[in-house]
């Protein structure tokens, strides 16, 4: 089907990028770029629907994109496809409508090595999104968003995410409540703050865990204080105050799988050649 007016379907699509009730009501959002397409398809991800621009000369991997995919297809028109780039790129080729996951938290698989994420009334869709990819570069099962916070979906936290919101399960809850229920008795909950006494470097984190990270203004809420089995601090210098949440995140994951990296064997690396 071409789309070569703004018509209601387009109307439709064009309100996934900025009304997050809409995109709620129609458990659908939208997905642009290469990677984060890509990956949509590596995992399986329900695709409602394939947007290409309305020419003959697609490169050959929106075309393979379109061959493998198995999803209604739609040739819009160049400048309409643009549109719907949160970039308002003109010369964007395809992008997907995908569906929202549900927001359950036994999509979260909890094991021995159950290593896992919350952030708490986030307002940035940029921090969620970074988030998401550190929790996939060091190895998360999962990342939950608690709270009045920023969407999952919102095409600034797919863009972030780089593709890293379909490969590491995120869901939305609430609040504190039912993540502290689901929680309980399965892993130790582990909070970041800067007052805390204990470096993160000097708590083990190679038992199953949660770890918590609060709102980039105001931290963590009274709630997750209270909660936690154990605050600790990211030491830092200079001068600088405190860490953007994302990052002292990422801190957290990466300190988390250093832990539990067995440590390497065999003979030192020759560095006698180096300054």
């Amino acid at each position: 089907m071409r789309i070569t007016t703004r018509n209601a379907r387009f109307q439709q699509w064009q309100s996934l990028l900025t009304n997050r009730a809409k995109r709620q009501r129609a458990g659908e959002f939208l997905v642009q770029g290469v990677r984060p397409i890509n990956l949509a398809v590596e995992h399986g991800w329900p695709l409602h629907a394939l947007l290409h621009r309305d020419t003959d000369d697609l490169s050959r991997w929106a075309r393979d994109i379109l061959d493998r995919v198995d999803a209604p297809r739609f040739a819009v028109a160049p400048d309409l496809l643009g549109e719907l780039s949160d970039k308002d790129d003109a010369d964007v080729e395809l992008i997907a409508v995908a569906a929202i996951a549900p927001d359950d938290l036994s999509r979260i698989e909890v094991g021995p090595s159950f290593l896992g994420v919350v952030f708490d009334r986030p307002g940035s869709p940029g921090n969620i999104g970074t988030l998401l990819r550190s929790a996939d570069a060091f190895g998360a099962d999962g990342v939950i968003v608690t709270g009045h916070a920023a969407d999952v979906y919102d095409p600034k936290t797919v863009r972030a995410s780089t593709g890293s919101l379909f490969s590491v399960p995120a869901v939305r809850m609430p609040s504190h409540r039912e993540v502290l229920d689901w929680a309980d008795g399965r892993c130790a909950v582990v909070a970041a703050d800067e007052s805390a006494e204990v470096d993160v470097a000097d708590h083990d984190l190679t038992r199953p865990t949660l770890l918590v990270i609060g709102n980039e203004t105001v931290g963590l809420s009274a709630a997750w204080r209270s909660a936690c089995d154990r605050m600790v601090r990211i030491p830092i210098g200079g001068s600088a105050s405190s860490l953007n949440a994302a990052t002292a995140a990422s801190v957290l994951l990466y300190e988390a799988a250093r832990q539990r990296t067995p440590p390497r064997t065999g003979p030192a690396p020759d560095t006698s050649g180096a300054w």
